[in-house]
């Protein structure tokens, strides 16, 4: 079990970027991991963002924030990271990452219930 800490959250204006950071324990293996990225507006579910097999495979996302957002891994550090460009209000929601337990297989995917351990998340607020 490893909870994750995520930081880089804030507000921005419609348009604008930002740079949200995965921090996993120093002592903790990041290689060979699926690992994702959720959001979670309020009064509704929790979904799926990005996710990305830390092995070497190109980063899933959904379709809303294709071309816009890019997931990043750096093994040294310990930190997968989320890039976000051109933030629309749509996006606004609590942020998280997650690692999904070796228990699961399949292809990595930011499924929900296949990801158990989360961390206080960052909000992520995008003005009109």
């Amino acid at each position: 079990q490893v909870q994750p800490v995520e930081t880089g959250g804030g507000t921005v204006q419609t348009g604008g970027s930002l740079t949200l950071s995965c921090h996993l324990p120093s002592g903790y293996d990041i290689t060979q991991r699926c690992m994702a990225w959720f959001r979670q507006a309020p009064g509704k579910e929790r979904e799926g963002v990005a996710s990305l097999w830390t092995a070497g495979s190109a980063p899933f996302y959904r379709d809303s924030v294709k071309g816009r957002f890019t997931m990043s891994q750096d093994n040294a550090k310990n930190v997968v990271n989320l890039q976000m460009n051109n933030l629309q209000p749509e996006d606004t929601a609590m942020y998280f990452c997650s690692v999904r337990p070796t228990k699961y297989g399949g292809p990595c995917r930011p499924f929900v219930p296949a990801f158990e351990d989360w961390g206080q998340g960052t909000q992520v607020t995008v003005s009109s």
